[in-house]
Formats: C-alpha cells, sequence, structure tokens
C-alpha cells in the first residue's frame, strides 16, 4: 500500500507538470498571435500573479459556492468530536468544522495547509451514516488534509483557471485577426492555426488533467484514511451508502466537484476522462482488500 502512495504521488507531480508545460506553451502562442514574442515573459508573470490570488482565496471561493456554513463544537458535538480525535490521531491541527445543508450524503475537505484547512459535510451525510462510517469519511479528508491534497488541488484549480483565461483570448485574437488584419496574419497561417486549435482543445485538456490529478488523489486518501483508523471496512461502507443515495448536490460545480469525496454531480462522462472520482466499486473493492490483508 506504501508503495501504491508513492506511485500516487509521482503521478500526481507528472500531471501538474503537463498543466505547466500547457500554460508555458499557450503563453508563448498567445505572445506571438500579439505579434509581441518579448510579452512571454510579462504574460507569464500575470498568469502566475493571478494564479496565487486564485490559489490564496480557493477555500473561501469553494465554501461560498458550496453554500458552506461554519459550525461550533455546541453546534454539532458528535461530528466536532469525530473530527478533533482524527485530527490528534493524525498529528494534525483541528481543522473548522463546516456544513452544508443538502440531502445528497457528501463531504469535502479544502484549503491552503494544514494550519488553514476546513472540513465540511452535508446534512445528508450526518442522517445516513453510523459513526464507524461517519469516522471513516472524515479520516479520508484528514488524508487530504495531512498529504497536503488541499494546497495541490488548490493549485491545480488556479493553473484550470489561467489555461482558460488564456484559451479564451486567443480565441478571440484568432477570430478578430482573420476578419480585420487579414493581410498581416496571413503572413504566419501556421500560428493562426496553432491558435485557433491551442484555444479550442487547452480547455478540454486542462480538464482531463485536473480530473485524472483528483482520481489518483481519492485512491491516496483512502487508503491514508483507512489506515488512520484501521478500519477500512468503515470507510468501505460509507462510500456505498453515498453511492446508494444517487442524490446530486444543488450547489455543486465542475470547478468544486474533484473537491468532494463521491462525484456531486453524478453520471459518467465519456469514456471516463472527465470523471472527478474513481468508480466507487473500484474504491470499494481496494479498501476491502486492504481489510482482508491486516
Amino acid at each position: 500500500m506504501y508503495t501504491q502512495i508513492a506511485a500516487n504521488k509521482r503521478r500526481s507531480l507528472l500531471l501538474v507538470a503537463a498543466f505547466l508545460i500547457l500554460v508555458g506553451a499557450l503563453d508563448w502562442v498567445l505572445a506571438h498571435v500579439l505579434g509581441q514574442p518579448s510579452a512571454f515573459v510579462p504574460i507569464l508573470i500575470v498568469a502566475t500573479v493571478y494564479a496565487g490570488i486564485s490559489y490564496f482565496f480557493s477555500a473561501n471561493i469553494a465554501l461560498a459556492m458550496s453554500g458552506a456554513r461554519e459550525v461550533q463544537k455546541k453546534d454539532a458535538p458528535e461530528l466536532y468530536r469525530v473530527v478533533e480525535n482524527l485530527a490528534i490521531t493524525a498529528g494534525l491541527p483541528t481543522p473548522k468544522v463546516y456544513i452544508v445543508d443538502d440531502a445528497s450524503p457528501n463531504a469535502f475537505a479544502t484549503g491552503r495547509d494544514p494550519k488553514h484547512a476546513v472540513v465540511a459535510v452535508t446534512t445528508g451525510l450526518l442522517e445516513r451514516l453510523e459513526k464507524p462510517e461517519l469516522e471513516g469519511v472524515i479520516a479520508h479528508e484528514m488524508s487530504h488534509v495531512g498529504n497536503f491534497d488541499i494546497r495541490f488541488m488548490a493549485l491545480v484549480v488556479a493553473l484550470v483557471s489561467v489555461i482558460s483565461i488564456i484559451a479564451d483570448l486567443l480565441l478571440r485574437l484568432s477570430f478578430w485577426g482573420r476578419n480585420s488584419d487579414r493581410e498581416e496574419m496571413g503572413n504566419n497561417q501556421i500560428l493562426l492555426i496553432l491558435s485557433i486549435v491551442g484555444a479550442i482543445l487547452a480547455p478540454l485538456v486542462a480538464a482531463i488533467i485536473q480530473f485524472a490529478v483528483s482520481r489518483q488523489r481519492e485512491y491516496l486518501a483512502d487508503s491514508s484514511g483507512a489506515l488512520l483508523t484501521r478500519y477500512p471496512e468503515g470507510l468501505a461502507r460509507a462510500l456505498e451508502k453515498i453511492s446508494a443515495a444517487n442524490l446530486p448536490i444543488k450547489h455543486a460545480s465542475s470547478a468544486t466537484a474533484p473537491l468532494y469525496i463521491a462525484n456531486p454531480l453524478k453520471g459518467r462522462s465519456l469514456a471516463g476522462l472527465f470523471d472527478t472520482h474513481p468508480p466507487i466499486e473500484e474504491r470499494v473493492r481496494r479498501l476491502r482488500e486492504m481489510e482482508t490483508k491486516q
């Protein structure tokens, strides 16, 4: 299992490296479409600053989009005790606890690092799960915190937003060049084609990379969470109940979907490329294999 964890970390780093290469390539094309190759560095600096701002405020944005509200120990004592106990077991600061008023059972963690972490659960999760199952879910989310997945995913989301903005600029400039400045742009048809293709494909590639990162991190958090509770069956049963509910979350979006423990949007995409999470059946199978090997 530790080998699997190490392999997942390596794959995730490679996927983020692919993100950075994609940002750099789009930046280069944009600078040349503008007719200012020297603008490559300034554009890259602006993109980096924007990504930094998105990263810094990622937790606040995710919480606002999900409609989560913070609760104190007196408001949800059992949930708070589970979070506190698992934070102590994991050697982590106790994160802030939020609840999302939604009948769909689900949960997510977000934040820049363990000191600024947040764990959020839906009311549907609290109503449906028994304590060992709830502990499994919270252990999964605490693993995201301890493994710095929350920082990793915040960075990935920031990079996706940068790629989307650059791609949109490319598309607009490409059509503008074709309609209003044909003679000048006609001197470099290859660049024009590259800009159009890049503008169309870049967001799709970015989404595929984002979801691939998310899927790898879910397997890792399942393994780490099971180690934390020493009871993989608790998380396995929780995942089965979440899957059986088959209720999409009202305020979930494609931007926040990768944060949740299970896909809040439901449904599977073409060839699994745009799935935010690995199949529940496969996750449960792996957890139960851990149980038999203990």
